[in-house]
């Protein structure tokens, strides 16, 4: 058992990794090009990466997340037919994709303002057919207990793209219709390289017909993508109050202000990608309720002791974190940031996962639905009441936590245990003790160093070797989880 665990956390750890790649690369691409463009091109192409990212939901109709859920259900000549069956239809869905842009970008640019917008898109159109057919991975990769694929298929080709996409800028002077001709380039090469990984799995094998049909894939998958689209409706809610009723300058603090750390997502993000296909096979199998718990909360733990001594890091940071970030101009935003930094002490409650293994996409679907219309009705109502953005953030953070309780619920009730057994209260309840008790000390040492970012620097080097070495008086052990991590990275390195 302690064997398999260590392995789902390696899993976790490739995928993390290569989710830390992506993000690393793709903030590089951002801070060249924005110097490089100005700001017409590079709102521009801002603009194209929002409406790609908007429609990728659409057309995708949740396939990528597919994957975890159906192949761990079949064998391994199976799998292959379903991942190629799959594959075919995010093609012909990227065409559609394709077609639609092409078709429509003048439309798309008259709704966005941006009359230059109507060509970028044009010459963007093609990309999306090639680029949803390498969609889902993850998903193949982690059902197969090979996650060190991801992080290499990731930083493969994020760095593909940043070549691909900086090089004609930065050496020819290029515009931002330079940049997506590298990445319609890039784009056909992440296409061959993406059908070479997904058939790394079935490496020998022959193809053998499965029964699986497009409506059962459908069935599971519709109901994700439109939980999807409402998500998308839930993030926009909070922009779209404070920037029509609280006028720009206070919209820039709040955007400033009101972020998700990196980290936290790529964290969840990695456990949700390793548990589904782990929880998807075990309900398949009929496993008993306290396997899946316990699998479960051993995963809840492991997060935990990452994520909560980050945020208990930045929440008590958070001014100088905002001053580093973005200058003593944006102070104000402090306040939005260290309000949803408490959000993190619940996310790391990654209840997709299971209610996908469970087959009830359809309650997922529904509950995004009810947080929508509740965070649209709430918001408007205390920026009537209060006229707030503060309020509007606490709406958003509260409503937010609500729908996390609401899932567990409806979890414990399916699974048939209590909710307090789905999270182990006393263990992450000593790490939020632990970790501001020491966050106290360190803050008093570090206060006397000048100026912002050697606060910073002192406090994270004193906060680490506190918790680290203090953490058994708390009956807390960090070492005990990070040595099987390292020891494998060593293993696999030599």
């Amino acid at each position: 058992m302690e064997n398999d665990k260590t392995n789902n956390t390696m899993q976790a750890f490739w995928v993390a990794l290569g989710s830390l790649s992506s993000f690393a690369l793709a903030i590089v691409s951002s801070a060249i090009l924005s110097r490089y463009f100005n700001k017409v091109e590079y709102g521009t192409y801002k603009q194209i990466l929002y409406v790609y990212g908007t429609l990728l939901v659409v057309f995708t109709a949740g396939m990528p997340k597919v994957f975890a859920y159906f192949l761990p259900r079949y064998n391994l000549e199976q799998g292959k037919a379903i991942v190629w069956k799959i594959s075919r239809f995010l093609f012909l869905s990227g065409a559609g994709f394709s077609i639609f842009l092409f078709s429509f970008s003048g439309i798309i640019a008259g709704i966005l303002k941006n009359k230059e917008l109507e060509y970028g898109l044009k010459v963007f159109s093609p990309i999306p057919m090639l680029l949803l057919p390498s969609l889902g991975i993850e998903g193949i990769f982690s059902t197969y207990k090979k996650s060190l694929y991801i992080a290499i298929y990731n930083t493969l080709s994020r760095l593909l793209m940043l070549v691909f996409i900086v090089v004609p800028v930065i050496i020819f002077k290029g515009t931002y219709i330079s940049a997506i001709y590298g990445w319609l380039a890039v784009s056909i090469i992440t296409f061959i390289i993406a059908y070479f990984f997904k058939g790394i799995p079935f490496k020998g094998l022959k193809t053998v017909p499965t029964t699986l049909r497009y409506k059962e894939i459908f069935s599971y998958s519709l109901p994700i993508a439109v939980a999807s689209l409402w998500g998308i409706a839930i993030k926009s809610a909070d922009q779209f109050f404070v920037s029509r009723f609280f006028g720009a300058e206070v919209f820039a603090e709040f955007s400033n202000g009101f972020i998700e750390i990196p980290f936290v997502g790529m964290i969840t993000g990695a456990t949700s990608t390793v548990l589904m296909p782990i929880f998807s096979k075990m309900i398949h199998d009929n496993s008993n309720a306290s396997e899946v718990v316990a699998v479960w909360k051993n995963a809840l733990t492991k997060s935990a002791y990452i994520i909560y001594p980050i945020v208990i890091f930045c929440i008590f940071n958070g001014v100088n974190i905002v001053r580093i970030l973005y200058s003593e101009n944006y102070v104000g935003s402090t306040i939005y940031f260290q309000i949803n930094m408490v959000l993190n002490f619940f996310n790391i409650i990654i209840f997709g996962p299971l209610l996908f293994a469970l087959g009830d996409t359809r309650f997922y679907s529904r509950l995004h639905i009810w947080t929508a219309v509740l965070v649209w009705v709430l918001e408007y109502a205390v920026v009537l009441i209060f006229n707030s953005p503060v309020a509007v953030a606490i709406v958003s953070v509260s409503l937010a936590i609500l729908k996390v309780f609401i899932a567990l619920k409806y979890i414990s009730a399916k699974i048939n245990v209590r909710l307090i057994d789905l999270f182990p209260v006393k263990k992450g309840g000593l790490i939020i003790i632990h970790s501001s008790l020491c966050m106290v000390v360190v803050l008093l040492i570090a206060r006397m160093f000048p100026g912002a970012l050697m606060q910073i620097m002192v406090s994270l080097i004193l906060y680490a070797l506190f918790v680290v070495f203090s953490a058994k008086f708390f009956a807390l052990d960090y070492l005990k989880f990070l040595n099987p991590i390292l020891k494998r990275i060593s293993k696999n390195v030599k």
